[in-house]
């Protein structure tokens, strides 16, 4: 079969900026189609690093002072005034007109719309968007990463039937892709909607990782001797991450010299969480030790000439990665631990259930709740060496066949073929 020809892909987004799943994916889908041949641009309302391949438009940005006051007019209540649907349309316009603009600048073949056609975070994107695919037919694909009805505070809102037309569209140059099979189904059974599903990946197919070579400037610089045993909550300190599962395990392991390192902040969730976990773990007299102040995107050093860590500098350096999880759109982190071959301890949320034990990964696995046999085979991983190798091993070589670049590669390659057939 020929490959399909090489085409101008256009991404759209809200954001493309920071370490959330929506860039990060973003970036993984970029490298995977420019390793092909074709050229990728981007569209958002911040963008980092900007360059000639990206516009710019900060109307576009779910954090801009308008769309942000306009969202207080729309969630939480059920009825809207006139007013308001005149500032969506205005919105909209702009926002369309820069959207025509950006597909005929960079020649536009195909767009590819993140999250931006099912999280409703900016509703006049989304209408937007809808309006520019169904007014020229331009194939498009709709990676959704989570949908609005997972979201509590979009349940209530005062337009419903904006919601209903455009998170997401149903348009027929529209080829919807989904992240795990719950939001398959749920796609299926709410809205009538097929989808594909295209897991996140990770970059299994470049070889296993090597220590990076800074193990004792890691530990110094964040207080840590080499005795030390180091475990690794690789998320916010948001509830449904189920933290205080963590701090049990620290604490029921009772072996010396234990640390729970946490790597990001609350975020924009609040600090009530943090202050609980954080009592907790004095009270119980848990050494927790949060890392956020000293994590970068990327290594590089302060304005005090400080070390400053990426999270990938940090997986090498630990013991054991935990993620007792009570709900995930998918599981980066769980990817990530495995492919810096780390044992984990993960509880079994619905999305892993489904889509990722079943692969056949090696875990300490919990329902809910943490028991002595979670515990002695924390125990067991942590003190063992030559079982903690072959579960790791086992666990990459698993991941690279199901969760790898070429996974991705393949997936998007039969899009592609559906929309253009081959070339030649």
């Amino acid at each position: 079969m020929s490959p399909v020809k090489k085409l101008n892909i256009g991404f759209v987004s809200t954001r493309f900026a920071g370490t959330d799943g929506v860039t990060l994916e973003t970036e993984k889908w970029i490298r995977v189609l420019e390793e092909s041949g074709h050229r990728c641009f981007k569209f958002a309302g911040l963008i980092d690093p900007e360059s000639e391949a990206t516009m710019t438009v900060p109307e576009a940005f779910f954090g801009h002072p308008d769309n942000e006051e306009l969202n207080a007019l729309i969630f939480g209540r059920k009825v809207r005034e006139r007013q308001v649907t005149d500032r969506i349309h205005t919105a909209k316009e702009l926002l369309k007109n820069r959207l025509y603009e950006y597909v005929r600048r960079f020649s536009i073949d195909l767009l590819v719309a993140e999250n931006c056609l099912s999280i409703p975070m900016h509703i006049p994107l989304g209408v937007a968007m809808t309006e520019l695919i169904a007014e020229t037919g331009i194939p498009t694909i709709g990676h959704h990463h989570d949908f609005w009805w997972e979201r509590s505070r979009f349940l209530i809102n005062a337009v419903p039937e904006i919601i209903e037309q455009c998170f997401p569209p149903n348009l027929h140059t529209l080829h919807h892709t989904v992240i795990n099979s719950m939001i398959q189904s749920d796609l299926a059974s709410r809205r009538g909607l097929s989808a594909s599903v295209i897991y996140n990946v990770f970059d299994f197919d470049r070889g296993k990782p090597h220590a990076n070579g800074n193990g004792a400037a890691f530990r110094r610089d964040f207080g840590f001797d080499e005795e030390d045993i180091l475990i690794l909550q690789p998320t916010r300190v948001v509830a449904r991450k189920g933290i205080e599962q963590a701090l049990y395990l620290v604490k029921q392991l009772d072996m010396p010299k234990v640390k729970l390192l946490i790597s990001h902040s609350s975020g924009d969730e609040g600090s009530d969480y943090l202050d609980w976990i954080l009592e907790t773990a004095r009270q119980q007299h848990i050494d927790v030790h949060l890392l956020y102040n000293r994590l970068a995107e990327t290594r590089k050093r302060d304005d005090e000439g400080k070390r400053l860590y990426s999270l990938w500098d940090v997986y090498p350096h630990v013991d054991l990665v935990t993620y007792p999880s009570l709900y995930e759109g998918f599981g980066n982190a769980f990817l990530e631990a495995v492919y810096f071959m780390k044992p984990i301890l993960v509880n079994r949320y619905t999305v892993y259930i489904v889509d990722i034990e079943p692969k056949g990964f090696q875990v300490i696995s919990m329902d809910g709740f943490l028991t002595q046999k979670n515990i002695a085979g924390v125990r067991e991983i942590l003190t063992d060496r030559e079982k903690r190798k072959a579960m790791t091993e086992h666990n990459f070589d698993i991941a690279k066949r199901f969760f790898s670049y070429a996974v991705l590669k393949r997936r998007l390659e039969g899009i592609l073929y559906d929309f253009f057939g081959a070339s030649g």
